[in-house]
């Protein structure tokens, strides 16, 4: 499983990291997502062959955030 580390610098606070964290969980092939407010940054952990890229930025965008590549 690749660990892939997004760049996300509107979080500023717990809701945001819940409301990601919360839109991510539920994808398959995804494993341990986990947002740091201080770092702008969410880590993630998934399967490859479940999920990808495309699909967790979209994620992340539906919840009103840009990611930035």
């Amino acid at each position: 499983m690749p660990a892939e580390i997004f760049s996300v610098p509107e979080i500023s606070c717990g809701a945001c990291q819940a409301a990601i964290e919360g839109a991510l969980k539920p994808i398959e092939g995804i494993r341990r997502p986990s947002v740091d407010v201080v770092a702008k940054q969410m880590n993630v952990d998934y399967d490859e062959a479940l999920a990808s890229r495309p699909v967790l930025v979209a994620a992340i965008h539906e919840q009103g955030y840009d990611v930035e590549e």
